[in-house]
């Protein structure tokens, strides 16, 4: 039997290899996998040129994955720069990187990035193409858009973000609903923009199909992008989010009756006591397929924290339904991050999915917490070191401060609770001064 993408293997109930590699990662039988796959509650997003890809699935009763974004533009254009971040994602162990460069050698870096990455890949055609073209917004053609989403998906990309819910429908809401902050998302800035100059439909709505034949030729996954995802407190949950929300949902049926693989982007700013019902009413709407957050961050004043911010939504999220997790650095709303920026971005998005995951008890989360708690019971540094999520900090501020006792820590010293309950249960005495 042949199949063209993962779900129709899934539902023509193939094992593919992608989905054998799935169903090991994640403990899960390959039997109920397939049939949550057949039903679009689980992607496997696999393109057929990637080569390298070491696959993972997002979606119901699999662990929370997170997402890192990096990319080459106008201001940093040094694909080496970039290069390093990639290779600092997959250190810490990111299960997808999303390339979202908009200018310069932009074919030559993804090019890399596919080649090298087992993540899987994600972009934003719409970001590439103003700079693909070297035109204006307003002149890039319907063909010129399709054109360059084919550049990608033939380079390899596992999943594409694709602001189709962005209507007319969608736009008018936007001009009657006011908004402090009005359109955030980039892409669906670009589109708007392009919709408003040439009074036109948005292409990516108008010519869906299109998109469809394109994603199913090469196994690529949609990722529904939320044009209208809230940029402030103030702007969550409002006619415009829902309006597109439910346009996505319509897309998702039409996708999957071609066996394309979809998952929802959602908010964005949001306080957290409207999360989890904004969890459920995506699941609800869009039919159970698998939701990508971008935070939500539940705060709009803590600059040079928004990770901090983005990992609080992010845990409720995950634990609320969402699947997947955008990574959010302190560089947020100021400028491009830099390598430290990205790891205290992708360490509190892991942060944020694992916990998320306890609370979900998805098999074998908690395994690891039993782990380090042994360890330290134990006082066993080394191993508390080799189980941190990030081991080099833990070691770096033990060095930093060495205490006088090696079974205690520098905070307390003799009177280290664990070390005197250690002696305690042994029979030996305790002598808390010299």
């Amino acid at each position: 039997m042949t199949y063209t993408t993962q779900m129709d293997a899934a539902r023509k109930g193939i094992l593919t290899p992608e989905i054998r590699t799935v169903s090991e990662k994640e403990g899960m039988a390959p039997e109920r996998l397939m049939a949550l796959m057949a039903k679009g509650r689980i992607i496997i997003p696999a393109n057929k040129n990637h080569k390298h890809l070491s696959a993972e699935g997002v979606g119901e009763g699999l662990r929370t994955k997170i997402n890192v974004n990096l990319g080459i533009s106008k201001d940093c254009s040094d694909v080496e720069v970039e290069m390093e971040k990639v290779h600092l994602a997959l250190k810490l162990k990111a299960e997808a990187i999303m390339d979202l460069s908009c200018f310069g050698k932009t074919q030559e870096f993804r090019k890399r990035l596919v080649e090298i990455s087992p993540a899987m890949i994600g972009t934003v055609p719409i970001y590439d193409a103003v700079g693909f073209y070297d035109k204006n917004i307003k002149d890039i053609t319907v063909d010129e858009f399709f054109r360059v989403v084919e550049t990608h998906v033939k380079d390899g990309v596992d999943f594409l973000t694709i602001h189709a819910g962005l209507n007319r429908e969608t736009a008018e809401k936007i001009k009657k609903n006011e908004r402090i902050t009005s359109i955030v998302s980039r892409g669906g800035s670009l589109l708007y923009t392009w919709m408003q100059l040439n009074d036109a439909e948005n292409p990516f709505y108008e010519h869906y199909d299109r998109l469809l034949a394109i994603c199913e030729a090469h196994d690529v996954t949609l990722s529904l992008g939320d044009a209208c995802r809230p940029g402030c407190l103030n702007d969550s949950t409002d006619a415009c989010q829902v309006q597109e929300l439910i346009t996505l949902g319509e897309l998702t049926r039409r996708a999957w009756e071609r066996n394309v693989q979809v998952m929802i982007e959602g908010p964005g700013h949001m306080a957290m006591d409207e999360i989890a019902g904004n969890m459920m009413m995506e699941k609800r709407l869009c039919h159970g397929a698998p939701f990508y957050v971008l935070g939500p961050l539940v705060t709009d004043v803590a600059p040079g924290y928004d990770h901090i911010t983005s990992a609080i939504g992010g845990a409720i999220a995950a634990a609320s339904g969402a699947d997947f997790l955008c990574y959010v650095t302190p560089a947020e709303h100021l400028r491009l991050p830099d390598l430290d920026d990205m790891k205290e971005g992708i360490i509190a998005a892991r942060i944020a999915a694992h916990a998320a995951d306890i609370a979900k008890k998805i098999p074998g989360a908690r395994k690891w917490d039993d782990a380090m708690s042994r360890a330290r019971a134990a006082l066993d540094w080394e191993t508390m070191f080799n189980l941190a999520m990030d081991p080099d900090k833990p070691r770096a501020y033990r060095a930093s401060s060495m205490p006088e006792h090696e079974d205690s820590c520098s905070m307390c010293g003799r009177m280290c609770a664990v070390r005197n309950m250690n002696r305690i249960r042994e029979g030996k005495d305790i002598q808390l001064q010299d």
